[in-house]
């Protein structure tokens, strides 16, 4: 079984022979993220992240439905 958790990208970085990467912001929890899979995500977009790497866009109300059964099960801190 594999996890995935969406974010909202905050920044994205494109450098010269390197693979498009950006931070990552997972309800609070700010991660460096591959987005080489996501090359149309911008930043403010939402992406579906697993094991570092953005594999998927999603929308905003999608994601904010997870953080919140995120948040009912304690796994995210509670954004008060």
């Amino acid at each position: 079984m594999c996890l995935a958790i969406p974010g909202k990208i905050l920044s994205r970085e494109e450098k010269d022979g390197q693979l498009a990467s950006g931070k990552v912001d997972f309800g609070g929890v700010v991660k460096e993220v591959c987005l080489a899979y996501v090359p149309d995500a911008k930043v403010g977009d939402y992406v579906i992240v697993h094991v570092g790497f953005a594999l998927n866009t999603l929308d905003e109300e999608s994601a904010k439905e997870t953080f919140e059964y995120l948040r009912q099960l304690g796994e995210l801190p509670d954004p008060s």
